[in-house]
């Protein structure tokens, strides 16, 4: 069979972590590459003759947004993989009139996200943030805490069953634990089979330990968490962000925990990236940040590219892609 003549444009450190070998070799099994574009050749898409004859692009981290103009280079052009999370720095009004496939691996990425989120939420319960604190700084060595209830029965509040919130909630199976969800889009008859509480934001924040936030930033959520959410929090909970930082008031979020140094906020990410070094966000004790590392590191990077093989060999095959994205969704993930 005639391999589709393929280009892929993604930047030199995404191609290098997420198809090093031996998933390289296996899209060049699969795919006739004809070319291998990074953010700087971006323009030169579809300049070469033979490229009027790309039917695929694997796209990954840097890799531009399929305008008309880019688009009329490249007339064969039927389907897109995408080896990075959303796709919605890539995808054009333009690409779906044309009607070109997308698929993406952020479920791949989903998990890696949420086994990071996970293990913040066992260290919280058990106060271990604070207690490291008060032992560096002050040389209190907290054996005993009255505000760490451990992992026993405690209340953890999941807000949205975003990709991430799902592969989180399934990771947690394995502890004793009490799941509070709000998520407008989940019924009543999925929580039970998810063996989660739906609940609104305000009886989340006010009843669970930690608090860890999975939603997609939209229109409906932007701003959505204000200071009166953080400030209803029990004595000693936590707060988790690692999906976007525009999804709250992060102004209001920092004058709570500069209020209530027994609350504490453990933010993957921020608006903006990396934050002012000014910021209060960096002078506040009861603020753990990691620079946006939740998602997929090192030898994870390679779940992205094997995700994509498998639906570029799903799509060869005439199968249906597990991972496929269409128009509709977009109002929907982040």
């Amino acid at each position: 069979m005639r391999r589709p003549k393929t280009i892929i444009c993604m930047s030199e450190a995404a191609y290098a972590a997420v198809l090093p070998e031996p998933e390289r070799s296996a899209i060049h099994q699969l795919l006739d590459v004809v070319g291998i574009l990074h953010p700087g050749d971006a323009s030169t898409i579809g300049e070469r003759p033979e490229w009027t004859e790309v039917q695929f692009l694997v796209s990954g981290w840097g890799a531009p947004g399929l305008t008309s103009q880019i688009l009329a280079r490249l007339p064969a052009l039927a389907a897109v993989f995408h080896t990075g999370g959303t796709v919605k720095s890539i995808t054009t009004e333009a690409m779906w009139s044309r009607g070109i496939r997308v698929t993406s691996a952020a479920q791949a990425n989903a998990r890696p996200v949420a086994e990071y989120t996970v293990a913040q939420i066992v260290l919280a319960l058990k106060r271990v943030w604070p207690r490291a604190l008060a032992w560096r700084q002050e040389r209190r060595y907290l054996t005993d805490d009255p505000l760490a209830p451990g992992a026993l029965n405690s209340t953890i509040g999941l807000l949205a069953l975003s990709r991430t919130g799902r592969v989180v909630r399934e990771l947690l199976r394995s502890y004793d634990l009490r799941v509070l969800v709000y998520d407008p889009t989940v019924t009543a008859e999925e929580a039970v089979i998810l063996g989660v509480e739906l609940a609104p934001l305000e009886r989340i924040f006010s009843e669970a330990h930690v608090v860890s936030c999975h939603l997609p930033l939209l229109a409906g959520t932007t701003g959505l968490l204000r200071g009166g959410h953080f400030a209803a929090m029990r004595p000693g909970a936590t707060f988790i962000n690692t999906a976007r930082a525009g999804v709250l008031h992060e102004t209001e979020l920092l004058g709570v925990l500069r209020a209530r140094p027994d609350l504490w906020a453990i933010l993957d990410v921020t608006e903006p990236e990396p934050p002012d070094p000014r910021a209060l966000l960096l002078n506040l004790p009861n603020v753990i940040l990691t620079p946006h590392l939740a998602g997929s590191q090192g030898e994870e990077s390679r779940r992205l590219g094997r995700t994509i093989i498998d639906e570029i060999q799903r799509h060869l095959q005439g199968q249906s892609l597990r991972c496929e994205v269409k128009r509709q969704h977009l109002a929907e993930i982040a």
